[in-house]
This record gives C-alpha cells, sequence and structure tokens, in this order.
C-alpha cells in the first residue's frame, strides 16, 4: 500500500518557482499540523487560511509560515451583505480565499493530504508539478496521444495539425490522489477498503466539450484567466446539498474555458490523501446531488454562451441566468444558487476592482 513521505525526505527546491506571484489557500478546521510535512515546498509562499465553524475557536498554524487567517466574521465583516455566498461549515468556504488574493495563481489543498512517494520513493513536490502546469500550454482541440506535448521527452504526435501546436494558456491543473480515492456515497460504501495504489506517470489536456469531475483537494489555477469562476457554490450549513462544491466548479470553469479558448490539464501531480470520510455522512449530504446530476450535467452539456461574453465575469453572469431558466424546475435551490453566483461576481469585482475588466481572449 501506499504510504505518505515524511518530512526529512521532502526535499526543497533550490530556488521556488513563483514565489511572490502565487498564494496556496486552506479551507479547515482544525489545527494545521499537516503543514511539517509540506514545510520544505510551502514554507516559501504565502497562505491563506479559511476557518470554517465557529469562529471563536482558535486554529493554530505552526511556527515560520507566512500566513493569513479568516474565520466566519472576517467573512462577515470584508463582504458585508454579500457574504451570504460564501457556504459555511463545508469546505466550499474555500473560495473565499480565491477573493481576497492578490496574486497571479492559487493553489488549494486539503489539511488531510500529505506529501505523496513516486514509484521511486522519491517526495513529490506537488506545487511544483502544478506550477510546470499552469506555465505550460493545453491542447483542447485536437488530441495528442503522447498526452502532454510539452513535457521534457515529449512532442506532438506524426499527424497533429502545425496550426494548432502553439496551444492556449493553461487556467487550471487538476491534480490526483493516492491511497483514498475521491469517491462518492454509494461507491464507498461497496468499496470501503479500496485504496488507490496505481501512480500514473501522466498530464493530459481535457478535451473542449468535455466535462469532468473537478476535486478541490488538489488543485491549482490561473487566478487573472478564470478565477472568477471558481466559485464553489452553496453548499453546507443550511443548503439540501453538500459535497458538490468542487464539482460544480468543475463544470462552470469548464464551460467557460472552452469558450474562452483555455486549457485545463488533469493528472499529475499526486498527493497522499490520508482520511476517508464517513460514507453515511456523505450520503446524507450527497443524496439530492446524486439526483441532479443528471439534469445538470447535460445542462452543462448543452451550454453555448454569446459570443460578446469576453470576459470571466460576463460569462458567468450568463451562466447564473441560464441556471435560474432551466435548473430551477429541478428544484428551488437553483433560484437561490443562481442568485448567489451574482453576488459572488459582485463581491469579486469590489475586491479586484481592476480584474473586473480583464479580457481573456477571443470567444471560441
Amino acid at each position: 500500500m501506499a504510504e505518505p513521505a515524511t518530512a526529512t525526505q521532502a526535499a526543497a527546491p533550490a530556488v521556488p518557482q513563483l514565489k511572490d506571484e502565487l498564494d496556496i489557500v486552506i479551507p479547515t478546521i482544525r489545527n494545521l499540523d499537516f503543514l511539517e510535512m509540506w514545510r520544505p515546498f510551502f514554507q516559501p509562499y504565502h497562505l491563506i487560511i479559511v476557518q470554517d465553524g465557529d469562529p471563536s475557536k482558535t486554529i493554530k498554524v505552526p511556527d515560520g509560515f507566512d500566513y493569513e487567517l479568516y474565520n466566519r466574521n472576517d467573512i462577515n465583516r470584508i463582504l458585508g451583505p454579500k457574504a451570504s455566498c460564501i457556504s459555511f461549515k463545508d469546505s466550499a468556504c474555500r473560495c473565499f480565499g480565491y477573493m481576497v488574493s492578490k496574486k497571479k495563481y492559487i493553489f488549494t489543498i486539503d489539511d488531510d493530504c500529505f506529501v505523496a512517494k513516486d514509484p521511486s520513493g522519491k517526495a513529490i513536490n506537488a506545487l511544483e508539478q502544478h506550477i510546470k502546469n499552469l506555465l505550460s500550454p493545453s491542447t483542447p482541440f485536437f488530441f495528442n496521444t503522447l498526452y502532454d506535448p510539452f513535457r521534457d521527452g515529449a512532442d506532438f504526435v506524426r499527424g497533429y495539425p502545425f496550426s494548432l501546436r502553439e496551444g492556449v494558456p493553461t487556467a487550471v491543473s487538476h491534480g490526483l490522489w493516492l491511497n483514498i480515492p475521491d469517491y462518492d456515497a454509494p461507491t464507498q460504501l461497496v468499496k470501503p477498503l479500496e485504496r488507490n495504489t496505481r501512480f500514473v506517470d501522466a498530464v493530459l489536456t481535457i478535451p473542449k466539450g468535455t466535462l469532468f469531475p473537478m476535486c478541490g483537494m488538489n488543485l491549482a489555477f490561473d487566478r487573472e484567466l478564470i478565477g472568477p469562476a471558481m466559485y464553489f457554490g452553496l453548499m453546507g450549513d443550511g443548503q439540501p446539498i453538500g459535497r458538490y462544491d468542487d464539482m460544480w466548479a468543475g463544470w462552470c470553469t469548464k464551460v467557460i474555458c472552452d469558450h474562452l479558448a483555455l486549457g485545463v490539464k488533469t493528472g499529475l501531480p499526486y498527493i497522499y490523501h490520508s482520511k476517508a470520510s464517513n460514507p453515511f455522512v456523505n450520503l446524507r449530504k450527497e443524496y439530492k446531488g446524486i439526483f441532479w446530476q443528471e439534469e445538470i450535467i447535460p445542462f452543462f452539456q448543452q451550454i453555448v454562451l454569446p459570443k460578446d461574453c469576453t470576459t470571466v465575469q460576463k460569462c458567468y453572469i450568463e451562466l447564473a441566468k441560464q441556471v435560474k431558466e432551466k435548473l430551477s424546475k429541478v428544484d428551488p435551490y437553483f433560484d437561490k444558487l443562481a442568485e448567489a453566483m451574482v453576488t459572488w461576481i459582485e463581491a469579486w469585482d469590489e475586491l479586484n476592482p481592476t480584474g473586473s475588466s480583464v479580457t481573456n481572449g477571443k470567444a471560441k
């Protein structure tokens, strides 16, 4: 069975890439002892910690990290009435960290994710691999059978159109997990002992027009290119659904990336996911989503965004409009979600006024 690396096995890179251009966002309800294992890789970077749950509880962060910590009181103070768009008692609260960051790139990780080892036993610097993914182009318009052609030792195969070999900017890097897989509750229930020990040494671009189930526990993205679409929805306390926060953000983000000619990569890097959540608790959170997704996914598959949607914000407002028009028949929750999507964009633009007019390329 795969085991996590130890702190002594993890060697920091000589010169940390994007040290002043990347924030690490961590949602949590507990002390962040897990950071000790990540210290060689994370310590040069700024952390944004979003504390969920009881704001009177004191969260302890190991010494030596540069961080800012926000709890629910801070969210209410900063956003005022618009704080209603940030979920409570759910890891979806992490997207508040995306909003208050001022860096170009974001890496987000859960507090039960440890440093994994590759098949040779070497500790994996997940952040370094995410940065490689984000800084190299994506190829969503034609699939390369050698996967990522921009990786060392790979290239475009015979028959790949030369006109498409420049690629497009990569907006999202989606990493994977060893040990505890990211399963839904029914799959957890029938496979309680299953562990992922298979390390696949590959990165690929998800093709245009193809949706995917995005997991938020090991994720990086270009905040300037796609940040306003990384809204993790209304989940948790007071909502009829949970554990679909990253799914929702992934569906919205992929549709917008396809429209704006941006890329999404998945595969490396791996982290070691250490804790299996309770499948019965998960089922209670997920059960409506399990039914709803059979209508939500066709909705996203059929979306066409107008050509005048030339920014992420314009795309997202249009998505909110279509959610209200077409998903409200599924459940009244989607009316509330559509309104929260608009509130999210308004709050984003208030905190990031210079980013509200950024154009991310021509609509495809």
